[in-house]
């Protein structure tokens, strides 16, 4: 992913970093390219506000649609 393509990236994922690098890992998996914002901001502030979950995962607009089902299919609880 390059900058040039900032303003049409959507979040498909926001959580903890760990979290974040799961979906980061099954998404590339899929070819699909994406990457995770405010990892480090997340990761700081995880401890001062007894959360971690300002962490997204963000791909191309024109992925978003195929990037969400994976998502879906592979965190159904069962």
């Amino acid at each position: 992913m390059t900058d040039a393509n900032k303003e049409k990236l959507f979040t498909v994922f926001t959580g903890t970093v760990w979290q974040a690098e799961l979906i980061k890992g099954l998404l590339d998996a899929n070819n699909i390219p994406c990457a995770i914002m405010d990892e480090t901001i997340g990761a700081i502030t995880s401890s001062y506000a007894g959360t971690e979950s300002n962490v997204l995962v963000v791909v191309n607009e024109e992925e978003k649609e195929k990037a969400l089902e994976i998502i879906k299919e592979n965190t159904k609880k069962e």
